[in-house]
């Protein structure tokens, strides 16, 4: 019993979050974003192109490092 033990606790630190962490990040950053462009007056998937306003290019740009700080975070260590 006390080897399981200690290989078990040897493989504690190897663990990876995962894709299902992933997701849950991705989600996180959705609902940011969304809240984002509901204080900036714009709505979700409509396209302002290069007329949008700086806030909602700031969301857009804050939502771009958000998902890829969730890749980084979740997805490198499981390959």
């Amino acid at each position: 019993m006390r080897v399981i033990a200690i290989l078990a606790a040897a493989f504690v630190g190897m663990t990876a979050a995962g894709p299902i962490a992933y997701g849950v990040c991705q989600a996180g950053c959705s609902a940011v974003v969304m809240a984002c462009y509901t204080a900036g007056g714009a709505t979700w998937g409509a396209t302002a192109g290069a007329t949008a306003p700086a806030t909602i290019i700031g969301c857009n740009s804050a939502f771009g490092t958000c998902q890829a700080a969730c890749a980084v975070a979740f997805l490198l260590p499981t390959l």
